[in-house]
This record gives C-alpha cells, structure tokens and sequence, in this order.
C-alpha cells in the first residue's frame, strides 16, 4: 500500500515538474520562476535556530547548523541548480520579519494564518507537537487545565505557539520571552507558571535544572512548511514547484531518513 502511495505522490510531483519546470518548449518560463524567488542568483534561506527539530542534530562532528531544514535546503538548491546560502536566526519571528524585508528568499516556518497574509506556503513536510511544561509542585495535571485566571503562560515572543496561544487562550495571560530558546530560564526565573513551546526544546532545557515535568499530550500540533513571499512574482507557481519537490521528498523517503539520521524524535512526516 505505501509503495502505491509513494508511485502516486511521485507521478503527481512529476506532473507538476512538466508544468513549471524546464521542458523544450517551457524554458522561458522556468527561468522566471526561479529567477523569482532568487533574484540575486543565490536562494538565501532563513534557518530557525530556535526550534531543535528543524535546525538540530545529534551529530555535532561536521560544522552547524545541520538538521532537516539544511538538508531540504541543500536538495532544492541541487535540483534548482542554484547556490545556496544559509542565513540563521534565533527564532521563527525573525526569519518572516526576514523574509518580508526580502532580506531571504525562502524559510522554514509553520503554517499560521496570521503569517499567511504575507507568506505562502507548501504542503507541509513535518509535524511538531507543542507542549506545556510546570514545576514539579505544580496542581496542574493536564493541558486542559492550563487556560485558567490566575495562570500565566510564558511563550517565545511571535514563535508559532505564540500565535496560536494569542486565538485560542481566553482567560490565562501570556508572558513573552525573547525567543524560544529563553522560555525556560525565563520561567525558572520567576516568570509565569507554565512554559510553553516545540516539545523537545522543552526537554532538552529541563536537563539544566530539577523538579521540572510536562504535562501529558500535547495542546497543538504544528504543520511545517516552506514560506515564500506572497510579493514575489510568479508565485504561485514558485510555490506549486516547491511543493512539488516536497511531495516527492516525502514519499521517496528523503523526510524520514534525514529525521532519522539527525536523531529527530517526537515529529512524524507530514501526511
């Protein structure tokens, strides 16, 4: 059955290749459309140090950041035939305010409608979970109980939690820290009550220090995709090869072999 898949996820991509990518009688238009979202000639992708699943590895022998998203990166530039230049950040927040600025070309970011309104996106290639975290002494024993006066959530300041929290959080107040990566040691320091944020940035942060746990679950599951400038010329069709080439990346295994290789746990591809 997931070979059947796999061939009609391929045979799909490889029809959207005819359509936007060169052929004998369509090169004019494939050069724009790369020439599009890579004007300078070079695809100048943003890299979100922030979150651990994207730009993270258990192998730290070969020089960073490495991770899925550099991967990806690397296969698209190869079959675009365009150099590529890695531009890292700290924290998704400021790959958009990047990528608005037309600072980078491309980022990895998760789908939210309120970034939608000056990025397309593709088919997502991964899903993330996010997580609460409380102090051991804490009453609260699930996620539900968390939205709730008198509780406040500490969240990394524009992260895609934050934006999710800011729709669907009604009585709970949000406190923003700087970036993801300071959530923790912000909550640690006395700032709210709960941290909120990608599950394994949470662990990862709890080896630093005791009495800490995660509640059960997860409150939100995060598609993650590739943004482009909605801007941009020829985007639609930008964004049909781009999401060509992740469907053929997720069904010829590409996805789960690069998350395996990097240690990646708690994610799953994208369906």
């Amino acid at each position: 059955m997931k070979n059947i898949l796999g061939c009609v996820f391929i045979l799909f991509s490889q029809i959207i290749f005819a359509q936007v990518m060169p052929s004998a009688s369509n090169k004019l238009d494939a050069a724009a459309i790369i020439k599009s979202f890579a004007p300078t000639g070079t695809l100048r992708v943003g890299i979100n140090l922030g979150n651990p699943v994207l730009a993270g590895s258990i192998d730290k022998s070969e020089p960073q950041p490495k991770g899925i998203t550099i991967d990806i990166a690397n296969e698209i530039g190869k079959r675009a035939n365009l150099p590529i230049e890695l531009i890292s950040y700290q924290s998704a927040g400021a790959t958009v305010e990047a990528l608005k600025a037309n600072q980078i070309d491309l980022i990895f970011v998760a789908i939210d409608p309120v970034r939608g309104a000056d990025i397309s996106y593709t088919p997502p290639y991964i899903q993330i979970e996010g997580a609460y975290m409380v102090k051991a002494s804490s009453s609260l024993k699930s996620n539900e109980e968390v939205d709730a006066m008198g509780n406040e959530i500490v969240v990394g300041k524009g992260s895609a939690y934050d934006l999710y929290l800011t729709r669907e959080i009604k009585r709970a107040a949000l406190l923003r820290s700087a970036n993801s990566q300071s959530v923790v040691d912000d909550f640690m320091n006395g700032k709210g009550n709960v941290a909120a944020g990608v599950k394994q940035q949470l662990e990862a942060d709890a080896t630093r220090y005791s009495n800490l746990r995660l509640l059960p679950g997860r409150f939100m599951v995060i598609n993650q995709a590739i943004g482009i400038p909605k801007a941009r010329p020829e985007v639609d069709k930008t964004n049909a090869y781009l999401g060509g080439i992740i469907a053929q990346l997720k069904a010829s295994g590409f996805i789960a072999q690069a998350m395996k290789r990097h240690g990646i746990e708690g994610a799953k591809v994208a369906e």
